[in-house]
């Protein structure tokens, strides 16, 4: 079953990939990104190293399309431009690498995500600690 979340924020504050990786690691999380993350650019099905074995998600950039977003969510992200979507198979670590960097975007960038799946929108707090359990159930 394929998974999908959405992290919702400041065009501007998309991160590069060298300090996506810096907020990571601060947050004490052992995921290396690929070096081919560009913002924007990357496409995809982005590789990571997630403690030491591999791991991966699909990631897309778009803009944000507010004709196609509940009004609730619409108020909820407010300004934000940018729209980065995740998406995983039944794999945990896909899951729980997808997790991480939607935790950094929400630490570092001051992201919102969305979830689908009871149309939950989480932000760092949350985020940090739903990556922490899934990391831990590896």
């Amino acid at each position: 079953m394929a998974r999908s979340q959405t992290a919702y924020l400041l065009r501007n504050d998309v991160p590069a990939r060298e300090t996506l990786q810096k907020v990571i690691d601060g947050l004490k999380f052992k995921l290396t990104l690929d070096d081919s993350y560009v913002p924007f650019q990357t496409s995809g099905y982005l590789p990571c190293t997630l403690d030491g074995e591999d791991a991966g998600f699909d990631i897309r950039f778009q803009a944000v399309d507010a004709s196609g977003l509940s009004s609730a969510l619409q108020s909820r992200i407010g300004e934000r431009n940018a729209a980065i979507a995740f998406r995983w198979s039944g794999d945990v670590r896909e899951e729980a690498s997808a997790a991480i960097v939607c935790a950094a975007l929400a630490a570092g960038s001051g992201a919102l995500v969305h979830d689908p799946d009871g149309d939950a929108i989480y932000g760092a707090e949350q985020l940090i600690d739903k990556a922490r359990k899934t990391a831990a159930a590896l």
